[in-house]
Formats: C-alpha cells, sequence, structure tokens
C-alpha cells in the first residue's frame, strides 16, 4: 500500500532530528575522531588517562555529531553520581544564558548532577559561609568572574579539598585550573581592526576594575594604538562596569568631547548596544558617524540596530570544557597527584554592520596622515 503524501515524515522535524542524533554511537564518534572506542570512552567518563590532543579530538568530534550517550549507561560506568557546583553572581542575562548552556551540556553529557546557585545577595562573610556548607555536599566547583578571583572564597574551598575550575579569568595560580581566552590579544585585534578602517581617535569604555579580564582587554587597547603609532589619550577611556547602565553613562560622556572619537570599543556587548542607544539619540548614524564594536558575542549584540562588531568570546564552550576539566580532576585517582589545567581557547572577530571608515555620512573624512595608515595597514591584511 502507498503511503500519500500528506503522511510523508518531515525529515527536519524535531522527532527525526531527535532520531538522527540517537542513531550516533560510540563508534561514529571514534571513527570521527580517528581515536578509539576506548578513547572515546574514557573522554566521556572524565578518566584522567587520555592525552589533551585527544580529549580536544574527542569532545569537538561529540559537539559536531551531537552525540548523546545513554546516560543511565554513562552514570553505572561513572561508578558514582557526582554533583558539582556552579556559582555566579550578577552577569548579565546574555552572558549567563551562554554560561548555562554550556555547563548544562557538559554536566549531561558526563551524567554528573549540576547545582547551580547565585549569591548576588551575599556580602563576603555569607559568601564564604555558603562555600564551607557547600564544600559539603559536592564534589567540584566552576566559579566564573568576580567569584573566582576572591581569595577568601577559593580558599574555603581549595582548603576544604575541593577542586574549582575558574571561567573567564585572568588571575592565574597553581591552586585552581581555568579556562579563558587570551583577552589582552583579543582586544588588541579590535582595536587594530578599527585602526584598518581609518579610525584614529577611538574611545574605549573599561569594564568592571574588580576583574581582571578588564586590565587585560585595557592593555590591548593600549597596546594597538602604540604599535600604530597612536597617542595614547586618557580623555578618550571612560569607566565602565559590565552593567548597560554604565554604558550609557561613558557614552555620555565620550560623546561630549569636543572633537568625539569616531569609534566606540566597549569591552562587553551590553555596554556596547547602549552605545548605541545613545548615539541614537544623539542622532548620530552608526556607523556612518560612529563606529561601535563590542565584546563577547553574546546574543545583546545581535539585538540591536545595526548588529554589533565584536569579539567572539566561546562562553558556551568555555563552560563545557571547565566541566570536563572539573570532572577529570575529581576523578583522578590520588596516586597521580593533583594537576592544575591553564586551558585556553580561541577567540575570533566577528564582523558585522556596525563599523565602517570615519564620517562617512557627515562628510568627516580621516587626515592625510590617518588615510595614509589606514592604507597601510590594511595592504598589510589588518
Amino acid at each position: 500500500m502507498q503511503r500519500s503524501k500528506g503522511a510523508e515524515p518531515l525529515k527536519n522535524s524535531p522527532k527525526a532530528a531527535r532520531r538522527k542524533a540517537s542513531g550516533i554511537t560510540i563508534d561514529d564518534v571514534a571513527a570521527h575522531a580517528g581515536v578509539s572506542a576506548m578513547t572515546v570512552s574514557r573522554v566521556i567518563h572524565g578518566h584522567a588517562s587520555v592525552r589533551d590532543a585527544n580529549r580536544e579530538r574527542v569532545m569537538r568530534s561529540v559537539r559536531e555529531l551531537d552525540y548523546r550517550p545513554n546516560l543511565a549507561a554513562s552514570a553505572l560506568a561513572a561508578a558514582q553520581h557526582t554533583c558539582i557546583a556552579l556559582i555566579y553572581t550578577n552577569p548579565s542575562s546574555s552572558y549567563l544564558r551562554e554560561l548555562l548552556v554550556g555547563a548544562l551540556r557538559g554536566s549531561t553529557r558526563a551524567a554528573a548532577q549540576l547545582v547551580i546557585a547565585t549569591w548576588d545577595e551575599l556580602d563576603t562573610e555569607a559568601r564564604c559561609e555558603a562555600a564551607r556548607q557547600l564544600s559539603s555536599s559536592v564534589a567540584g566547583v566552576i566559579l566564573p568572574p568576580p567569584l573566582c578571583e576572591s581569595k577568601a572564597i577559593v580558599d574555603q574551598f581549595v582548603g576544604a579539598g575541593i577542586p574549582v575550575v575558574s571561567i573567564a579569568s585572568s588571575h592565574l595560580n597553581d591552586r585552581i585550573s581555568c579556562v579563558r581566552i587570551d583577552d589582552r590579544q583579543a582586544s588588541h585585534d579590535m582595536v587594530s581592526h578599527l585602526i584598518a578602517h581609518g579610525h584614529t581617535r577611538i574611545g574605549y569604555i573599561k569594564g568592571d576594575p574588580n576583574q581582571t579580564a578588564s586590565a587585560h582587554r585595557s592593555q590591548g587597547y593600549r597596546d594597538a594604538l602604540a604599535d600604530a603609532g597612536i597617542g595614547y589619550d586618557p580623555a578618550l577611556v571612560q569607566p565602565g562596569y559590565f552593567t548597560y547602565r554604565s554604558g550609557l553613562d561613558a557614552a555620555e560622556r565620550l560623546l561630549t568631547l569636543q572633537p568625539p572619537p569616531s569609534a566606540i570599543f566597549a569591552s562587553n556587548d551590553d555596554m556596547a548596544s547602549a552605545v548605541v542607544s545613545v548615539a541614537h539619540r544623539r542622532g548620530l548614524e552608526v556607523p556612518d558617524d560612529l563606529s561601535v564594536v563590542g565584546f563577547d558575542d553574546t546574543s545583546a549584540s545581535i539585538m540591536v540596530w545595526p548588529e554589533l562588531t565584536t569579539v567572539h568570546q566561546p562562553v558556551a564552550e568555555m563552560a563545557d570544557s571547565a566541566v570536563d576539566i572539573l570532572l577529570r580532576e575529581i576523578r583522578r585517582t590520588p596516586s597521580s597527584g593533583r594537576v592544575t589545567v591553564n586551558h585556553v581557547l580561541a577567540h575570533q572577530l566577528i564582523m558585522r554592520d556596525s563599523v565602517s571608515r570615519p564620517g562617512l555620512a557627515s562628510g568627516r573624512l580621516p587626515s592625510p596622515e590617518a588615510a595614509s595608515r589606514f592604507w597601510d595597514i590594511d595592504e598589510q591584511g589588518g
């Protein structure tokens, strides 16, 4: 009997997608990664006895194939129900979304229980007490900034023998592992991108001064100016705190300068979005009157018009890798000793529509010297 056309299953339906994902086996992952099935199994279950290069290949194949292991079997193979915690305080909603996606993906794949806690309303003393209590119920902790840069909190966990992995921190030590990008180089690359478009008067909005990544991004800004022979002007640098409100205030100050900057680099997407809002309110066209760029590549970067050119910081992948590193440490045999990891992931410039050469709409063209510098950099592939 022939099936009518109306009864044809939709190839792209959610059910079809689930059937396809469930059809991927551990052997498929092994073949895709070019390793043995045993190696894939060891990576999935968090064993330490896998070379980092092989672990990266397996994790990449797991993501690309959308492999979903049998969670019951994974829990049985792990011989324990591992409980880990992700603790955060007051990140932007778009950053938090990426953080949770990655942490949940990693913990689900490894059959680990993930406890998510926010300490927004707690002072330092209360946070230390919360850390002390949590140490008795979890096997490991993931800390994004600023918590990972609190010596008191890290001391509490490390003193209790609880492994800690930090995310997106440039504060390195031999007591905890970390997953990060090179913030200084990423900032340098973005400023160089603006200079290559002819901008020489570039405003900068700093991040939270309590986070080490902010200092590294600021240094990258200064490095890029120096490399291009552009003098540092402190009036073009304004404080920010990674919040939309601080971005509004900083943008108002920058755009009242005489002359104003032709481009503004905000050290996260929330503040960059605020710059676009202030520019529109002042009747400025982005990017014709003012180029605006951000950092992180969160959902905030595509919720404004025009969409933002930004630095892609792979927050979800960082959180996923943090879970993997943490479980390796938790499941490491005592005889193998304690090892901390400094895992640096690649960043990327995401080019969208918020950058152009300066002054296109209003006729404000760069000086001959600036134009000459632009073409020199552009010809070198900047």
